[in-house]
């Protein structure tokens, strides 16, 4: 092989297939493992590039670098019945992409834990001396104002959004609060504050923005379609006349507490009324928003049904039951002059409690005597009439109007009290199947209680798992599944739940979602600068070597099928080579006999 096209004529020099290096001559499983080799690298790139996103919002637990002048900051104080909590975001410039939303991340500090803190009791408690409302929320503004550059202070907005326990107030009480606040903030803080940042919003502003963070954190509002990705077609709202989009398929959310129970989602078609009544009820529990900055663009508008259920949470439930039991069993005790449940020995047996469980319900005057039978199927049929179902159709919890959910084409996330029923004692958090979560909570509440408590005290149960989670597990379990398939109608083979207590390791608050709706219209001012650029920089920004990774991808793959074909080549040259040579010798060999025979 001669290497003479690429030296100049001096540096002339053949080579003979015999001294060739083994590796320039490579056999065919070698080439194979090149091949592979450089296959997984294009693949680990793409990864890496294509993916960098989601990868970024797992994995972004760094501190905030508040010495970077384009970093923007915002507060959220969320007021809540038991404790007040300010929450302290942050956002890079936004990029001029009117089709993407703020890249708003938890602030940081430099032990990488957010930045949050909580006092308490809850603001309402405030109520009969709203004058002290400034001073109550003054350790909140104080310690988030330490975290934020001072020089940012006057362009950080400040949003302080009360929520159940403010709601239960007389309407001047809330008031009297609020004014405080509006007139006292701004002479102790440069925020960019105003008089429409501090509010009392409703359950269902709660649910949109909880809605929104979970979708956000998911990744749902990116746009850019990736292989294998759900997708689901949507009529936006106000647009009947445009072809549906299609875009990613968001999530939607359960969450039962103590109290409450709540359900959201997106309905991406129109819907339809069976009744005039039911319409006017379902415009208080059908939300449409446009997240994006620009409102004449679609594709961030959203139609999204929520409903609170007070009285339906986990512990509501209970205290509802055992009301009934009491009331019942009395009212049956008079009528046939028995003495159910009057004493331990004769105590009333409460399938909902684990076998053998004794406890004790009611006051004093009333004090009802139960014994668990841990039958796991007749709790759920009791339970049922707890539910309010009605007969009109489109209804759940309470007959409350509830649009169609496409099973086939859906995802939730249950947190709460769905994720502890299936996780601190069955241990089967995560993805939910209700047959198998069926037949684990039936075993459980069969089980002894003497049983459980040794694996209790064996460490056998989740860690924050304790005796109140042991004694009210089977009535819980039972209740989650009521509500899930008789009460929501979610199909007893739906694959689609993911119970969860955090979301990529995060705990999602509400707040997020509220000032990614609040500040939804701060792009516009990047989006404009960008605009100004001129279109040669527009240009050499888009299609650049270094940002298009599809154009880096096609070059990288071209190099390697001319890597493969050029080794090909000399594996091809290699062998006529020998071929050559071996007859070479052949004919010295015979020329060689031929003179021996000769002699």
């Amino acid at each position: 092989i001669s290497f003479s096209c690429l030296f100049p004529a001096s540096w002339h020099f053949s080579l003979s297939s015999q001294v060739l290096p083994r590796l320039l001559v490579p056999s065919l499983r070698q080439l194979l493992f090149i091949g592979l080799v450089l296959c997984l690298m294009g693949l680990l790139y793409l990864l890496l590039v294509t993916g960098k996103g989601h990868l970024a919002r797992v994995t972004d637990v760094d501190a905030t670098d508040t010495s970077n002048p384009n970093l923007n900051y915002g507060l959220v104080v969320d007021c809540g019945s038991s404790g007040s909590r300010v929450f302290v975001y942050c956002w890079p410039q936004h990029n001029g992409n009117p089709h993407e939303l703020l890249d708003i991340q938890q602030m940081r500090d430099q032990h990488r834990k957010p930045v949050v803190m909580k006092i308490k009791p809850g603001i309402s408690e405030l109520a009969k001396t709203p004058e002290k409302a400034s001073d109550y929320i003054y350790p909140l503004l104080s310690f988030a104002a330490q975290h934020i550059p001072k020089n940012k202070h006057q362009e950080t907005p400040l949003y302080i959004l009360c929520t159940a326990g403010m709601r239960i107030l007389p309407e001047s009480q809330q008031e009297a609060l609020l004014e405080d606040l509006r007139t006292d903030i701004p002479v102790h803080f440069n925020f960019l504050f105003s008089d429409s940042h501090v509010e009392v919003i409703s359950g269902k502003q709660e649910g949109v923005y909880a809605w929104i963070g979970i979708n956000f954190v998911l990744g749902r509002f990116n746009h850019v379609h990736n292989d294998g990705e759900a997708v689901v077609e949507v009529h936006v709202p106000g647009n009947d006349q445009q072809e549906a989009l299609v875009r990613k398929r968001t999530a939607g959310v359960l969450d039962m507490g103590g109290v409450s129970t709540q359900i959201a989602y997106e309905v991406p078609k129109t819907v339809s009324f069976a009744s005039p009544q039911q319409e006017e009820v379902a415009k208080n529990l059908l939300a449409e928003f446009n997240l994006g900055c620009d409102a004449h663009r679609t594709e961030h508008v959203y139609r999204v049904y929520v409903s609170t259920f007070l009285g339906f949470g986990g512990n509501a439930a209970r205290q509802r039951y055992e009301e009934s039991l009491i009331k019942n069993t009395a009212a049956r005790n008079r009528l046939l002059d028995q003495h159910t449940g009057e004493t331990a020995e004769s105590p009333l047996l409460d399938p909902c409690l684990p076998a053998d469980l004794q406890d004790e319900i009611g006051p004093s005057a009333q004090k009802l005597y139960l014994r668990g039978t841990g039958d796991f199927d007749q709790c759920r049929q009791i339970l049922q009439p707890f539910l309010n179902r009605t007969n009109e159709t489109q209804t759940s919890l309470s007959g409350i109007y509830q649009p169609a959910i496409d099973y086939s084409n859906s995802q939730f996330y249950g947190f709460s009290e769905f994720y502890y029923c299936t996780e601190d004692v069955l241990r089967m958090g995560g993805d939910y199947n209700a047959s198998k979560y069926a037949r684990a909570a039936k075993s459980y509440c069969s089980t002894q209680w003497k049983t459980l408590r040794e694996r209790f005290d064996s460490g056998l149960y989740a860690s924050h798992a304790d005796l109140h989670r042991l004694k009210y597990q089977c009535f819980k379990s039972a209740w989650m599944y009521e509500v899930l398939h008789s009460g929501f109608s979610f199909p007893a083979n739906y694959k689609n739940l993911k119970t969860a207590l955090l979301v990529y390791d995060k705990e999602v608050q509400w707040t997020l979602g509220a000032i990614l709706y609040r500040t939804r219209f701060l792009p516009l001012r990047d989006i404009q600068q960008e605009s100004l650029k001129g279109a040669h920089s527009h240009w050499r920004h888009s299609f650049s070597f270094v940002n298009n990774h599809y154009l880096f991808l096609a070059c990288f793959f071209i190099v390697l099928l001319s890597i493969m074909l050029y080794l090909l080549r000399l594996r091809r040259i290699h062998r006529r080579a020998c071929n050559t040579c071996l007859v070479t010798v052949g004919e010295t060999l015979q020329n060689t006999s031929a003179l021996l025979s000769r002699e």
